[in-house]
């Protein structure tokens, strides 16, 4: 499954909030973006076709 929109999204959020003088919101919105980018990596290494120990993703 193609992860690339949350991407998107999280990315015109920290636009809008730098913008818009919203700094904080920014800086979540890029921490948002990390911890995405980590959390669909390690999705990714354990869809190595073993499903041992595997307990399911919450969508």
């Amino acid at each position: 499954m193609s992860h690339d929109w949350i991407f998107d999204v999280l990315k015109d959020l920290v636009s809008y909030a730098e913008r818009n003088g919203l700094p904080q919101l920014a800086r979540k919105a890029e921490e948002a973006l990390q911890v995405a980018a980590d959390e669909i990596a390690a999705q990714d290494d354990d869809d190595d076709g073993s499903d041992q120990g595997h307990q399911g993703h919450l969508h």
